[in-house]
């Protein structure tokens, strides 16, 4: 009787050491298998079975999490979505997460490890903890007011502030509700068709992810370099410059949009953005030339992230002479996003400094607790420290009497530099309306926001596009919410 007792007490151990090796197998060796399973259902549940943390603007939340009662419990829910939403991106329980919903998603959903109390003993029971938030370099009334400035019209703003880099605004029209494609209904799968068949693409963070000719606002990259290389000592000195000017090894003449340029100081020439000088500049300093100085301001830097991706602004270093002289007033293959030609501005309101941009302030846990900071940020030499100041000065003249004069706001010393730019086969589109800008307050010991507007309304007649008259107030209405706040 022991000798059956024994056998199946042997046998039964075998099954259990068989159970506990085949559960071995599946925890362990297949885990990744049936994790990545579609039809394994269980991280989706546990992802929405808890609310999202929160995006902030301002101190306060911009984000929410509502709960539905379903199995996915918790959809996002967004305050002042159009006007964030170039900002937060969308995060759907259907089509995945964007923009700050992506790029912090370990966070907002509790995965991130650094939230963890006890790491070893959640990774044990697969617990998660309440989700961090997120706490942005957003300024409210910065955010607004580019909003409201372009007034439905296409196109985008992005501004920040110079010693930091810290981005204070960041907006593009037309823009969307992200709330709309938050759940994995119906009415979900007829917005994101609709969102993605507009033409006029309003997922589209034309801030940091379209690229435009920058036509004459590139021109404070030029005069920087000529500056820089020598080329010009004298702002008030005649320059050398026909007008119109032949484009070198061509027949082709460039002309300007008004008279006076023949010559001109480059006092003169960027107050009233003459091409025939600025061209002629671009070829005298030299494709090298041009090409550092543009790559010292972050133009063909495929790196940055804010803490999204950001489109790589262009300027191209395989050109002939011809081409230097369009590509140096902002046309030919020259491609910028808005935040690059606001770091554009930032660097000449900053000494020639150029601090990389950031959007993110700090991660906290759901109570409050530090998780991480934006920490120190890479810093570059653009331009020398008296180039800044002489190009400050060439700023400041635009605005107090050239083609910005509308970008003026009293008790402030404002600089800027309008532009308009020619697109399309033979220059055909409507063109895109510029305006790069910083401004210092009364109290302050240096400028507290550089700006970037671009409009690309083609709706309007094309005789009325004008950096100075469509996007200089916009650029205005930004920087004084930023003095003022």
């Amino acid at each position: 009787m022991t000798r059956y007792i024994r056998r199946a007490a042997v046998f039964c151990a075998l099954l259990l050491l068989a159970l506990l090796v085949n559960a071995l197998r599946v925890q362990v060796v297949r885990s990744a298998d049936y994790d990545g399973n579609p039809a394994n259902r269980r991280e989706s549940i546990a992802r929405y079975g808890q609310p999202r943390g929160d995006i902030l603007v301002g101190g306060a939340p911009v984000t929410g999490s509502r709960d539905t009662g379903e199995q996915l419990r918790y959809e996002r829910t967004y305050l002042d979505g159009p006007l964030y939403a170039p900002v937060t991106g969308f995060s759907s329980q259907e089509y995945g997460t964007s923009f700050l919903e992506h790029a912090e998603d370990d966070l907002l959903s509790g995965v991130d490890p650094m939230l963890a109390g006890f790491p070893l003993w959640n990774e044990l029971t697969r617990g998660r903890p309440p989700g961090g938030n997120v706490v942005t370099t957003l300024d409210v009334g910065a955010q607004r007011a580019a909003y409201e400035g372009l007034a439905g019209r296409k196109g985008a703003v992005a501004a920040v502030e110079p010693a930091t880099g810290r981005i204070l605004a960041l907006v593009s029209v037309p823009s969307y509700d992200p709330s709309v494609l938050s759940g994995n209904d119906a009415a979900a799968e007829r917005a994101w068709a609709r969102l993605n068949g507009d033409p006029d693409k309003p997922m589209l963070n034309r801030a940091v992810r379209q690229t435009y000719p920058p036509g004459s606002t590139f021109k404070v990259v030029t005069a920087a370099a000529a500056l820089d290389a020598g080329v010009i000592t004298d702002l008030d000195r005649p320059t050398r410059s026909p007008a119109p000017y032949r484009l070198p090894g061509t027949t082709t003449s460039l002309t300007n949009e008004g008279d006076g340029c023949g010559d001109a100081p480059l006092r003169a020439a960027f107050e009233w953005s003459c091409n025939t000088v600025f061209a002629k500049l671009g070829v005298d300093v030299g494709l090298a030339r041009m090409s550092r100085t543009a790559r010292a301001f972050g133009f063909n830097d495929t790196r940055v992230r804010v803490p999204f991706p950001v489109a790589t602004s262009t300027f191209d270093t395989s050109l002939d002479r011809a081409q230097l002289a369009l590509s140096s007033i902002g046309q030919y293959n020259t491609r910028a996003t808005p935040l690059q030609m606001a770091m554009v501005s930032a660097a000449v309101a900053n000494g020639g400094q150029v601090r990389e941009p950031f959007l993110v302030e700090r991660t906290t846990r759901r109570g409050g607790a530090t998780v991480a900071t934006a920490g120190s940020r890479a810093v570059r030499q653009a331009m020398y420290p008296s180039t800044a100041r002489r190009l400050r000065e060439l700023m400041e003249d635009v605005v107090r009497e050239g083609t910005g004069r509308t970008a003026a706001i009293r008790g402030a010393r404002v600089g800027g530099k309008t532009g308009t730019a020619q697109h399309g086969i033979g220059n055909s589109g409507t063109p895109y309306a510029w305006f790069v800008s910083w401004a210092q307050g009364a109290r302050d010991f240096e400028p507290s926001v550089a700006v970037a507007v671009v409009v690309e309304d083609g709706r309007a007649n094309r005789g009325e596009i004008t950096g100075g008259g469509v996007a200089a107030p916009i650029a205005r209405a930004v920087m004084k919410a930023v003095l003022t706040s």
